[in-house]
């Protein structure tokens, strides 16, 4: 099985990170394949972001993602460019904090993950929320995978809030798969 992941936003929202953490969860933990690959506006902050990311049971022979099946917009415009380019049975997350979908987009799930950030404390981990809502929502990775790859990345003195953000957002994930 192979499954494509894109993950986008601005520069300094973490959308990199992001991207690190699913390959790292998938290929050490999940003992996957794996292959990362990101883009970035020259920008140090504010430019264009995005990794895009290739889980696969069997050794991966085409580096990039071409029609993502699950595509991850944390940016309006991250939202307008690439939407177009989900797969028709694919999987939109939004932070619905800062993206505004089109009304006839019935495909999109979501969550406020920046104001869920700020909420925490801290919005710069905005983006491990919304890591936990796409492995709560999707399961592509295993939570233990996920927390595992957080521990062993994220600045020492930030794994607990880190792992905190992460449990939000999966948390968040179970109250949409509830309704």
């Amino acid at each position: 099985m192979r499954t494509e992941v894109q993950v986008a936003g601005f520069g300094g929202q973490g959308i990199v990170l992001t991207g690190m953490l699913l390959g790292k969860a998938a290929s050490l933990h999940d003992r996957r394949e794996v292959v990362l690959t990101q883009s970035y506006g020259p920008e140090a902050r504010g430019g264009s972001s995005s990794t895009n990311i290739i889980i696969s049971d069997e050794p991966v022979d085409y580096l990039l993602v071409t029609r993502p099946d699950i595509l991850v917009c944390m940016f309006q415009e991250a939202y307008a460019t690439l939407r177009p380019r989900l797969r028709e049975d694919g999987t939109l997350i939004l932070d619905t904090g800062l993206v505004e979908p089109d009304p006839a987009d019935a495909r999109c799930a979501g969550l406020p993950a920046t104001q869920i950030a700020d909420e925490l404390g801290r919005r710069i981990v905005a983006n491990v929320v919304m890591f936990g809502y796409l492995v709560g929502h999707t399961r592509v990775v295993s939570r233990e995978a996920a927390e595992k790859a957080i521990a062993s990345t994220v600045k020492p003195k930030t794994v607990n809030l880190n792992l905190k953000a992460f449990a939000t957002g999966l948390e968040k994930a179970g109250e949409l798969v509830k309704r």
